[in-house]
């Protein structure tokens, strides 16, 4: 049975935490941070996390969750002080953090937690973060500062779930405000909201961590890779990720900068819409992805900095990731086109855009790859400006991106046939009752095996070519201290800061 969870922290992390409050501790906040973000949603940019517009890079600093991930990625309280459950695993009751209290001085309670989460699982309000919570039944307050959820089946990992970026905890009833408010209990609150343009937040003086180091934050919106890099090297941001693989070395043999790698969960790639024609045969997919060689493209893309994925979303370190190996196989690809009835090969538009630079190198180097195998492909570039609005999910091939989620939460979210964001259209009835299966399973062995066997499925059928998990490149200006080595995901911005 699933044990409740109890959160223990290391001597020397204690120290290290005890030591960085202590050295904020009656210190005013000071400075200015600047970064950039890449406008991706265009004029549908939100405040409100659980939108598809939601901009996370303002999100992360300005609302919390009820359960965070630690340094290590497993789960840590946030809002939630505890969480247990019953010993079925279908019932889940979580401790509410005391003293919070949201930017517009209205303290937090247990009935704002269930708004939060009731209006994400809400069909109708058509959240994109549904789909890793949409097995929550019903979630009510049983105290001040207890909340119940009820699920429709054992599930042993929703804390993993409850950690996702966009499951941020809003005032009650504030849903039709919070995409322009952008109120919640993080250590920054909004000050002014421009997505185009500059964002400024600035120090949330009661937020439940203590003060942060930071007075003021601006979020810059800059749409071109080149540009936002430009403004950085120019001293304009303090802050750029995912910085171009070929400019590491340079960047950190400079004494005026920080560069820093980080693994991730992180994934780049090519998605075929399996609802299209020629997609739509399993024998097609196999081939537009036994052409790859994983290795070589992961060298001119991101120039090694990556580790191979055979088409499965799951991160490297997660502990139900499937261990494959997919060498490149272009005889293969062939043969299966020929079965599927193309002895001439295929012809295919691939769109890319400059909004991630890495994207035009793939499709580039699939172009050439898939030749080897009859495929001939044309690869299309995309305006940057609203790419994710015009060409993702509306065209049957196209590059694509997504961040690290937990094993459960990437297959369900990206593939399940019922998944709001499933953007191929993949429809499998086999793997949707693995995954179901897997999430109903309580014991730690077997729900891996059905997780491993699903991502098997996976590689065997879908329409998504997933060549690598990314190592992301943050670089640095050398004014910006407490600035950790962990996922922007995991970062504790209050800590963050910067000298004159």
């Amino acid at each position: 049975m699933p044990q409740p969870v109890t959160v223990l922290l290391k001597p020397a992390l204690i120290a290290l935490t005890l030591g960085l409050l202590a050295s904020h501790a009656g210190a005013e906040p000071a400075g200015t941070f600047r970064h950039a973000h890449n406008v991706g949603f265009g004029s549908q940019s939100s405040l409100d996390p659980a939108s598809k517009g939601r901009v996370l890079q303002i999100i992360e600093k300005i609302q919390s969750r009820l359960v965070r991930p630690g340094p290590d990625g497993t789960p840590q309280p946030d809002l939630a002080t505890k969480w247990a459950p019953d010993d079925e695993g279908r019932v889940w009751t979580f401790r509410i953090r005391e003293g919070v209290r949201f930017h517009d001085g209205t303290p937090l309670d247990a009935e704002d937690v269930v708004y939060s989460i009731a209006r994400v699982i809400d069909p109708e309000y058509g959240s994109p973060a549904r789909a890793a919570v949409k097995m929550i039944e019903r979630i009510e307050a049983t105290g001040r500062l207890t909340v119940r959820m009820t699920l429709d089946s054992s599930f042993a990992d929703l804390p993993l779930q409850l950690m996702d970026p966009r499951l941020r905890i809003i005032p009650e009833g504030s849903g039709e405000t919070v995409a322009r408010t952008g109120i919640g209990t993080g250590p920054f609150r909004v000050e002014t909201f421009d997505a185009d343009g500059i964002t400024v937040l600035t120090a949330f003086e009661d937020y439940w961590e203590g003060l942060p180091a930071l007075a003021r934050i601006e979020v810059i919106g800059v749409s071109n890779a080149q540009a936002r890099l430009q403004a950085f090297l120019s001293g304009q941001l303090d802050m750029e990720r995912g910085i171009a693989p070929v400019l590491r070395r340079a960047l950190e043999d400079s004494h005026h900068y920080q560069l820093m790698e980080i693994p991730t969960g992180n994934w780049m790639g090519l998605a075929f819409r399996t609802d299209l024609e020629p997609f739509d045969d399993p024998r097609v997919r196999r081939a537009l992805r036994l052409v790859v060689d994983r290795e070589e493209m992961l060298d001119l893309a991101l120039d090694g900095g990556g580790i191979i994925s055979c088409d499965t979303p799951v991160a490297p370190n997660d502990q139900y990731r499937a261990d494959m190996t997919c060498p490149p196989d272009p005889d293969r690809a062939r043969a299966l086109l020929a079965e599927a009835g193309y002895p001439d090969g295929i012809d295919v538009d691939v769109h890319v855009s400059s909004l991630d630079p890495s994207w035009p190198v793939i499709g580039v180097t699939y172009q050439e790859q898939a030749a080897r195998a009859g495929i001939r492909v044309n690869v299309v570039n995309a305006a940057a400006d609203g790419y994710w609005s015009t060409v993702w999910m509306k065209k049957p091939a196209f590059t694509t991106s997504w961040g690290e989620r937990p094993a459960d939460q990437a297959l369900n979210e990206a593939f399940h046939s019922s998944a709001k964001w499933n953007e191929t259209g993949y429809a499998d009835p086999e793997f949707d009752r693995l995954l179901e299966a897997a999430r109903a399973e309580l014991d730690f062995e077997k729900r891996r095996a059905l997780y491993v066997k699903a991502q098997e499925h996976l590689y065997a059928t879908s329409g998504t070519l997933i060549p690598f998990h990314v190592t992301q490149l943050v670089v640095l200006s050398d004014r910006v201290t407490q600035f950790d080595a962990v996922p922007n995901d995991a970062l504790r911005w209050h800590l963050v800061s910067v000298t004159d």
